[in-house]
């Protein structure tokens, strides 16, 4: 059965690169243009295995909505890839303290989003 991953960006053509990567690398996927429609998604979802977020995004942004999102018992474990232009380092600490596992800088390539995703997702 097919791991789920919930891409949470407000860039509609990143989201169609990372799904496509993620498709072919046989990952269901499923999409969310901002933190408040990902934590929709989420509670309509079943199990989602790993999230891949962006930091800078309208409505919420990606540390408000790991933050959030880690509240929830049912997702307290569920990895967050934050996938995002920002590298400054006390933007990483605030992603890590709200409960982020890895951190990417774009422009990413796919090898190294697939690499980090099949080391963080669960069984």
């Amino acid at each position: 059965m097919a791991k789920t991953i919930l891409i949470v960006d407000d860039s509609s053509s990143l989201r169609t690169v990372v799904n496509m990567a993620l498709t072919r690398a046989g990952y269901e996927v499923l999409e969310a243009g901002d933190g408040q429609e990902g934590l929709a998604r989420l509670a309509a979802t079943p199990k989602v295995h790993l999230i891949i977020s962006d930091v800078n995004m309208p409505n919420m942004d990606g540390i408000r909505f790991v933050t959030e999102l880690k509240q929830h018992p049912r997702h307290r474990f569920t990895p967050v890839i934050m996938l995002t232009t920002e590298d400054q380092a006390a933007k990483k600490e605030e992603g890590r303290a709200a409960g982020a596992k890895a951190w990417i800088v774009k422009p990413f390539n796919p090898p190294q989003l697939l690499d980090a995703v099949s080391k963080l997702i669960l069984p």
